[in-house]
């Protein structure tokens, strides 16, 4: 795992706080079995083209602007890695059932006209595939009335690898959560995004202390690439 300040929160903290990280342990190794998360990779934190947030927040009020665009490379490329090592992905997108809604997973003010509704579907990129899951939810954890726990014990999980959005909100809730059921977990900073740069930074920090291993894209790729390395290897025995 790398040092603490080869990550993109580097900058925006200081001596108090690498003094409260020196008092935790950010060495956490990864379990065998691990699943992937993606969450809310869906078209209305996207927009229909890469554009900044201030431009498209008011034809896309749910926008991301660039960090998501920014972001879609590594997830793609983090999304491939998992289907190549034939780990179980799980993707989330929101409620958006009739019956079925419980409100917002934010507390977001709506535009006046705004159907929150719309949008969910997911980038076509980063769309399940036959075989894998997905959860809708209504709140920001995917643990929070959704099977995803069910699905992770069907499975024999022991690791929970992270992306998506926000790194705030859904990230973070779904962090905590995953950390709660006693999972090992990894959050892959390039493939994780929020509309705020400086929580961004400040969600990956904390949580890296306290709830996850916060891994580049390249070290969560060669953790995958040994998983499917060791079955390849234990098939030709």
């Amino acid at each position: 795992m790398d040092e603490l300040g080869a990550h993109c929160w580097d900058d925006v903290i200081g001596a108090d706080e690498r003094l409260i990280a020196s008092r935790y342990e950010t060495k956490r190794p990864l379990g065998t079995r691990p699943a992937l998360l993606m969450i809310d990779c869906y078209a209305k934190v996207f927009g229909d083209r890469p554009r900044p947030l201030a431009d498209a927040i008011d034809e896309w009020p749910a926008t991301c602007g660039l960090n998501a665009w920014d972001a879609l490379p590594a997830m793609e490329k983090l999304l491939h890695g998992a289907r190549e090592a034939g780990i179980p992905v799980i993707h989330t997108t929101g409620e958006a059932r009739p019956g079925s809604r419980l409100g917002a997973a934010t507390q977001r003010a709506r535009v006046p006209g705004e159907d929150d509704v719309v949008g969910y579907e997911f980038m076509p990129s980063l769309a399940p595939v036959e075989g894998e899951l997905m959860a809708r939810k209504a709140r920001a954890s995917a643990f929070f009335g959704t099977p995803v726990t069910t699905w992770l014990r069907q499975v024999d999980a022991d690791t929970l690898i992270v992306a998506g959005e926000s790194t705030s909100g859904c990230v973070r809730a779904s962090v905590v959560d995953a950390y709660s059921h006693g999972l090992e977990v990894a959050v892959v900073e390039e493939a994780t995004f929020d509309r705020s740069l400086l929580s961004h930074k400040v969600n990956l920090f904390d949580m890296h202390l306290k709830y996850a291993s916060v891994l580049h894209l390249g070290e969560v790729l060669q953790y995958l690439a040994g998983l499917r390395s060791d079955v390849l290897e234990g098939a030709r025995a």
